[in-house]
């Protein structure tokens, strides 16, 4: 249903859900205390309960006029994936029924075999389990004929149970992070039954016209642009940040806000980015793995939206050369079922152990697992956005503030800490207040930033899931808090070993604090210096993934089987292979199709005026045309050279049948080549006439909406 302006938006949210309200209503209330004790404390799901729930999914989804289910799940594809199974079945009368048990909604079979595994299954062992994740709520989704499918968030692994998704590890990293937490908490004497990962992903998307978009193979095969170069106009007078909504844009956000309120997800942040095209959306935090559901969600009704709007959603990282890239800001946070922040620092964080101990945990585990996080973030796409003047840099660093800082460095000192007297900004009109200035400030550049009572993740890329990350960091953090459990509970002195971890911990992992300017050189070296990893590329720092101390780490915390690490190994390299291969293709296929029959055609066009010109009286000059003509013919004699030096680096990738060797070989031959292949490709834009040029160019892209 369309949403009309006089409906309130409470009167729609979550309507498409099955939500708390849904479950009071639908279910009896014994069933529905037994299934939050599931949801909520982590207790085991029976088959008589979910026999209950699925009886009470199947009337609602029913009334909603669902027709079908799905085990909804999310593959190694970086995408989702459903198999739609109609409720009718036809019971031992031959009368038509509509049937849905707690067999199926707990679990499910798939076919694994066209789903990437990195070796876990062999090519006859296709059979794959789909498991409900009972703690994010199932809901339908809707086409726009009114038909409905209810879809039901499930974990996705193989028949021997190793898991084929991002999903399963997220569940078991979220579990890790509230056993460990949990544990430190009743050592501090603070009475809480679980500690949750939270998170608030912001997502970053460009809006183009569908019709510039169909006429760029790149774009459909690639999603981002292999060719163009820059127009008149890109992003210098930063006039598009913050700026009013263009019609399309703001009916498609209108639109888009509307389906994702029907789905329980709280968009609650609307904005024009930094470059032309660019727009930003971003939720309010929800506990991370329906974070997770809600962001895949998010990007495939963004897509589905402007679809219907007679545009393109672009979610690739770098979709256009010398123009701002896309990310998404992972904002992290810890609590307890209680409702306490652990990383809320109060007003005097210097006195407030449990903050600091807990703020700790994090400055270790993201100075000790920072290879980890840097290869969380790594893809063919986001390497060409980290490390540009316009992202964070590809090294791995923290900014606190300088309050907090200044209170860490009082503990390392042993000094006391009086704490920053309280500034007022005058902002110098006498009818406006004056404004305490906020100790913690913001940094912009750093990859992984406090933010008042959270951590921002910004290395991100925009097409990224936000599992892999959060596996990451939820499990590094929950090793970091075991440790501390660890010296604590057996410490003589309670509080003297805590003063001496806090210390100690500042002392040894300060290095990874920097609340300067991450796109400075200076600071590159000083990251060198500090002994800070710098892997500028996915194929320098992938490698990494299977070192000892992070399979130690997730083996220990049970996160990740062996089996599974190095199954995850095999697939990133793989896909990165397989993206620039893609590329390459691409590339070859547009020069040789379009770009150079277009250039011949204008040169012959040249080559006729001048001759035309002679013809009536050889007084006339033709230089332009013959000049013209002369250097088109020469770049585009480079172009067809380029082009083959681009074929034969491709044809050498069969001599590194080593996945690492052959990520590598990419990296160094076949994405130089590309490069070389694409700056004389660009060249020749300038100089070709706009009705012979073949594609639609960056302006007409840009500022197509």
């Amino acid at each position: 249903m369309r949403i009309t302006e006089s409906k309130k938006i409470t009167d729609f949210f979550g309507c498409n859900v099955f939500n708390d309200g849904v479950m009071q209503k639908y279910m009896p209330r014994e069933t529905y205390n037994e299934l939050k004790e599931v949801t909520d404390l982590g207790k085991p799901l029976n088959k008589e309960l979910a026999n209950k729930v699925a009886k009470a999914m199947k009337e609602w989804a029913g009334d909603m006029g669902a027709t079908h289910y799905t085990h909804w799940f999310q593959p190694l594809t970086g995408t989702t994936a459903e198999k739609h199974d109609s409720f009718i079945s036809i019971d031992k009368s031959g009368n038509t029924v509509l049937e849905f048990t707690g067999s199926n909604l707990r679990k499910g079979e798939a076919d694994a075999s066209s789903f990437p595994s990195g070796g876990i299954r062999a090519t006859f062992e296709a059979r794959g389990y789909t498991v409900w994740d009972c703690s994010s709520p199932a809901f339908i989704k809707k086409s726009r004929n009114g038909a409905g499918i209810l879809c039901i968030p499930t974990a996705f692994c193989s028949y021997t149970g190793e898991a084929l998704d991002k999903k399963t590890p997220l569940l078991r990293s979220m579990e890790a992070i509230n056993r460990e937490g949990v544990r430190l908490l009743k050592i501090l004497g603070v009475d809480a039954e679980r500690v949750t990962a939270n998170v608030g992903g912001e997502q970053e998307y460009f809006l183009i016209d569908r019709k510039v978009y169909d006429q760029r193979k790149d774009l459909l095969y690639t999603g981002r642009t292999l060719f163009g170069a820059r127009p008149p106009k890109g992003q210098e007078l930063d006039d598009h940040y913050f700026g009013t909504f263009r019609p399309r844009v703001a009916a498609f956000m209108k639109e888009l806000d509307e389906e994702l309120w029907k789905l329980g997800i709280l968009a609650k942040t609307k904005h024009n980015e930094v470059a032309p095209a660019q727009h930003e959306l971003a939720p309010v935090f929800c506990t991370t793995n329906i974070a997770a559901d809600q962001n895949q969600l998010t990007m495939e009704i963004m897509k589905k939206v402007a679809d219907r709007h007679g545009m393109y959603c672009l979610l690739h990282e770098k979709p256009f050369a010398g123009v701002n890239g896309s990310g998404k800001h992972n904002n992290w946070s810890m609590s307890t079922n209680t409702g306490l922040n652990l990383l809320e620092p109060g007003q005097s964080p210097h006195e407030n152990a449990q903050f600091l101990l807990f703020l700790c945990a994090v400055i270790k585990a993201v100075d000790e697992y920072q290879d980890m996080l840097r290869i969380s973030v790594a893809s063919a796409g986001n390497d060409h956005r980290l490390g540009a003047a316009e992202a964070p840099p590809a090294v791995v660093s923290m900014f606190l503030g300088d309050e907090l800082t200044d209170v860490l460095q009082a503990i390392e000192n042993d000094a006391d800490y009086d704490g920053p007297e309280r500034v007022e900004m005058k902002i110098g009109v006498h009818t406006m207040p004056r404004i305490p200035k906020d100790s913690t400030d913001r940094n912009r550049t750093s990859p992984f930033a406090f933010t008042g009572n959270k951590f921002e993740f910004r290395m991100l890329g925009s097409a990224q899931s936000i599992s892999g990350p959060n596996v990451i960091l939820n499990t590094a953090v929950a090793e970091e808090l075991c440790q501390f459990a660890d010296m604590l509970e057996v410490a003589d002195d309670f509080n003297a070993a805590l003063t001496r971890l806090i210390k100690t911990t500042v002392q040894e992992h300060k290095r990874i604090i920097f609340n300067g300017n991450g796109y400075n050189d200076e600071w590159l070296a000083e990251a060198e210096k500090r002994g800070l990893y710098n892997f500028k590329t996915t194929p320098d720092c992938v490698p990494h993934y299977l070192d000892r101390k992070n399979v130690g780490l997730f083996t220990k915390h049970r996160v990740f089987t062996e089996t599974e690490m190095h199954a995850r190994y095999e697939i990133h390299l793989e896909n990165y292979c397989k993206v620039l291969n893609i590329e390459a293709l691409t590339m070859l296929d547009m020069v040789n199709k379009e770009i150079l029959p277009a250039v011949t055609g204008y040169i012959k066009e040249l080559c006729d005026a001048a001759l035309t010109k002679r013809s009536l009286d050889a007084g006339i000059s033709s230089e332009v045309e013959t000049s013209l003509a002369a250097r088109l013919s020469a770049l585009s004699a480079s172009l067809y050279k380029k082009t083959g030096d681009l074929n034969a680096a491709l044809m050498g990738v069969k001599e590194h049948p080593d996945m690492e060797d052959c990520a590598m070989y990419y990296k160094d031959r076949v994405l130089v080549a590309m490069q070389e292949t694409r700056a004389v490709a660009d060249e020749l834009e300038t100089l070709t006439a706009k009705k012979c040029w073949p594609f639609p160019t960056y302006g007409d892209i840009l500022f197509s909406v």
